[in-house]
């Protein structure tokens, strides 16, 4: 924006300069034009000509180099408009990319997490009511997990290891008794892993 603005503004200031220029040439045209055709006749006046004529050249000769210098900063604002356009150019693709797929990403989410929520659904059906409610209590308190498994003679939910005689206490429950872990309470999922 402040490079088209730069841009803009020599643009301004050389077609100003242009017009001084013009000006500038006219006049002394017509001053010519009337030393030229005799109509002049006293001499202090053509004296006076001859001089406005010269002080006019030296006049459009400075008014033409604020020109070309005009011309010079402007030519270099323009470049600079153009390298950043490229640039803009440049980086708004790397955003419609990155966003192309971000957008891509957030479908196969998206259709992660439908199909996810299905099986989620189907399963939750097959658990009994109270062992449920019980799960989505503990998720709700424990950030999203109501349940770990236990590995190697620890709790994955907390990482706590567990004693002896606590593990001696899961060993001899059913299999189909709900434990918990005695330190964070999530539910304990027993696995061939678990150290038992």
């Amino acid at each position: 924006m402040a490079a088209q603005t730069e841009e803009s503004d020599c643009a301004r200031e050389q077609t100003k300069a242009e017009q001084d220029v013009d000006q500038v040439r006219q006049r002394a045209a017509r001053d010519q034009q009337r030393l030229d055709s005799g109509a002049v006749s006293s001499p202090k006046d053509l004296e006076n000509l001859q001089h406005e004529i010269a002080s006019l050249a030296k006049r459009q000769g400075d008014l033409e180099d604020v020109v070309l210098e005009v011309m010079e900063r402007r030519e270099s604002a323009q470049e600079r408009v153009a390298e950043l356009a490229e640039r803009v150019t440049s980086v708004q693709s790397r955003i419609d990319d990155a966003t192309g797929r971000r957008d891509a990403a957030c479908a196969e989410i998206d259709g992660e997490a439908a199909t996810v929520t299905k099986e989620r659904a189907v399963v939750a059906g097959a658990v009994p009511a109270d062992l449920l409610k019980l799960y989505e209590k503990l998720r709700e308190q424990h950030g999203g997990i109501g349940a770990a498994k236990l590995y190697a003679r620890s709790c994955q939910g907390c990482r706590q290891e567990f004693a002896i005689t606590e593990l001696n206490e899961i060993r001899q429950a059913a299999p189909d008794t709900v434990v918990r872990c005695e330190n964070c309470r999530r539910i304990l999922v027993r696995t061939a892993d678990s150290g038992l």
